[in-house]
């Protein structure tokens, strides 16, 4: 384990069974894994499956400082979806819980597991606007994260809490 806390960001969506319901109870989750603190969430949005079909998600993005490696909060994360019903029946298929690493403090790492910053987080509404909330001053491949925003405005989504 790294003996320093590093920033993370971890995307949070659901869209079976009560997805709002679903990320509050991760949220507290996440603060009570061993090697994870200070988690801190987005307010949660609505926004449609992409390249997907299915209910729309609950989205939400969570800061929290971890002293957890990469690859080991990576096997954190996947063990909330499974104790959750995740399913990986084929590629991009409804979830229970889907939680993606986006950042790891400002690790580059491409793993067979993982690859971070997450390859495709600057395309997608859902990441980017609940991202933002967090961390207004973020920039993402050199550019502005509302730089990024003004280009994925015709993704439809609506922010429906403060989480």
């Amino acid at each position: 384990m790294p003996s320093t806390l590093v920033r993370a960001y971890v995307g949070l969506g659901a869209n079976l069974g009560d997805g709002a319901a679903t990320l509050r109870q991760v949220l507290t989750e996440l603060q009570s894994t061993e090697g994870i603190t200070a988690v801190t969430a987005s307010p949660f949005y609505r926004s449609a499956p992409v390249e997907a079909s299915g209910p729309d998600f609950v989205n939400a993005v969570a800061a929290l400082d971890t002293q957890l490696a990469p690859l080991a909060l990576l096997d954190a994360l996947q063990a909330l979806e499974n104790q959750h019903g995740r399913q990986r029946p084929y590629k991009n298929a409804p979830r229970t819980l889907d939680l993606d690493l986006l950042l790891y403090g400002d690790t580059e790492l491409n793993h067979e597991r993982l690859v971070l910053p997450h390859p495709r987080m600057h395309l997608r509404a859902f990441v980017l606007l609940p991202l933002r909330d967090l961390a207004p001053g973020l920039t993402l491949q050199g550019e502005p994260i509302d730089d990024w925003i003004g280009a994925i405005r015709d993704q439809p989504i609506e922010r429906i809490s403060s989480s």
